[in-house]
């Protein structure tokens, strides 16, 4: 009896999307437009970050928002309501994006108008990972009540990104968060990982961040 024929399909499917995420970048880079895909697992504070963010840097960067979810436009009317401009991202059910959804998301927000686009991802900390959306650059929002060992349990999505905001450190003192162990941790994954330890909620922490995301856009778009 002969054996089953395995088709590996994979791979092929990571090249051809790897390519792709390969022409968005050198079309936003073209464009002078930086992108930034936000990952996270749900109820980190994404959105209540990325409100912050805007309040604090609108009246220096031209900023748009893709919200990528399942279902609803939620995020979109409160990224809306926080004065940038945002289009919805329907997944079709697909717990991630890859480089063609983002690309049609970028057509679709005018990408070309903006100094910095930020991609939401949909909230997961294990497919978003595993898909280059064509982005400058990758960052992370881990949460305190998440605990300290998620770079230990998913490793790839601390390896892929450049920073990663540490957020909700105003709730440090009600839970068993360790916050040089998360540290160790995530250098443990990537050595080069900038941190960030902030609270969307009373704005600690936020001028180092937007210091750095300052930075990467006037860098990516050659200020």
């Amino acid at each position: 009896m002969d054996k089953v024929r395995v088709i590996e399909v994979k791979q092929s499917v990571f090249a051809d999307n790897n390519a792709e995420a390969d022409r968005v970048r050198r079309q936003l880079k073209a464009d002078k437009t930086f992108l930034l895909n936000l990952m996270s697992s749900p109820g980190a504070g994404k959105t209540t970050t990325l409100v912050r963010t805007i309040s604090d840097l609108k009246n220096d960067l031209r900023i748009g928002i893709m919200e990528a979810d399942i279902d609803s436009t939620v995020d979109a009317e409160t990224i809306a309501a926080a004065g940038a401009k945002s289009i919805q991202i329907h997944t079709g059910g697909m717990c991630h994006l890859d480089a063609g959804m983002t690309e049609q998301g970028l057509r679709e927000i005018g990408a070309e108008n903006f100094d910095l686009v930020v991609l939401e991802n949909v909230g997961n900390l294990v497919c978003p990972a595993e898909f280059d959306t064509g982005a400058s650059k990758n960052v992370a929002i881990l949460s305190v009540p998440e605990g300290h060992d998620k770079p230990l349990k998913y490793p790839l999505m601390f390896e892929i990104c450049h920073a990663l905001i540490i957020n909700k450190i105003d709730v440090l003192p009600y839970f068993d968060f360790d916050m040089e162990k998360v540290v160790e941790y995530a250098h443990m994954r990537n050595p080069e990982l900038a941190i960030f330890p902030v609270s969307a909620k009373t704005g600690e922490g936020f001028e180092a961040w937007e210091n750095w995301l300052r930075q990467q856009t006037a860098e990516w778009n050659g200020e």
